[in-house]
């Protein structure tokens, strides 16, 4: 009888995968077929397995992806928890801003969590949520002090996450505080898949206590936008659709009559924002 399950892992011709009812984990081949027609399961993958004797089975069949990152390469994310700080250390809002076109690029629903909140002011904090929250769910976390750490229990309740944020910002801090010896999720079991020698990822879900799972690999691989075409760039700005300009093909650069260009001059739209705009727009138009 098959059963359905998530792939947890995946190495050489064999995989972990988690049933979804029973949350069991099993050590599943991929049937000949698969092999044949040069398809294989990725991590994230909802499968049809059967099961064969203890913990060991087959898989059957790999359902339809509602989507797929490419760098780590992850199916049927549900959400991109993009983590930063202000200070120690202090990362640039541009970097933000380029984890969020990336994000936008692929169609998946972002979630902000500003950490280290303990060495801020509520000034500094008040005008990181004036630029960001109007358009995406911001999360005041302090690791250190557990600040916001039961709120963001419930963003990743039942879901299939992976973070993204540049080295130092916290997020093994915060999966920590979260969900202590979450590493240690499928220990001996994943032990026995690791004895391939063929290794062909490192990408693993990882399970959290009160349901969920979480990619132990960063969110992006690199910060690297090439694939964003230069003319959709405007597109992944979500407040400028909020404003209209003279002509509607208008690309915010050199334009007259631009609604979004008044809108900066307002107020109405950061300028932090239109300035990571401006600046990945003429990176683009350059690398083409």
């Amino acid at each position: 009888m098959r059963k359905k399950g998530l792939v947890l892992k995946f190495m050489s011709n064999m995989a972990l995968v988690e049933d979804i009812e029973t949350g069991k984990v099993f050590i599943c081949k991929l049937r000949g077929k698969f092999k044949e027609q040069g398809i294989r399961p990725i991590v994230g993958d909802f499968v049809e397995y059967r099961h064969i004797v203890g913990n060991e089975g087959v898989i059957e069949n790999i359902l339809n992806r509602k989507n797929e990152l490419k760098r780590p390469r992850i199916a049927n994310i549900d959400q991109v928890v993009i983590v930063t700080s202000l200070k120690r250390p202090e990362v640039p809002l541009k970097i933000l801003d380029r984890y969020l076109v990336l994000v936008e690029n692929v169609k998946i629903p972002a979630v902000i969590v500003l950490n280290k909140c303990d060495l801020l002011s509520r000034e500094e904090i008040d005008v990181f949520l004036s630029i960001y929250s109007k358009m995406y769910p911001v999360f005041l976390v302090s690791a250190k002090n557990r600040m916001g750490i039961d709120k963001l229990v419930e963003v990743f309740k039942d879901k299939v996450s992976t973070m993204a944020g540049m080295s130092g910002v916290g997020k093994s801090s915060i999966l920590n505080a979260i969900n202590p010896g979450l590493s240690l999720k499928v220990g001996e079991i994943s032990k026995k898949l690791d004895r391939g020698k063929h290794t062909t990822t490192v990408i693993e879900l990882l399970k959290f206590d009160f349901g969920g799972w979480i990619a132990d690999t960063p969110g992006f691989a690199s910060l690297d936008i090439s694939e964003v075409e230069s003319e959709e760039l405007k597109n992944y700005f979500p407040e400028f659709s909020n404003f209209l300009c003279l002509y509607p093909g208008c690309n915010h650069i050199h334009e007259p009559e631009c609604g979004i260009k008044r809108a900066v001059e307002d107020g109405l739209i950061a300028k932090s924002r239109y300035e990571s705009y401006f600046e990945m727009f003429h990176e683009l138009l350059e690398g083409n």
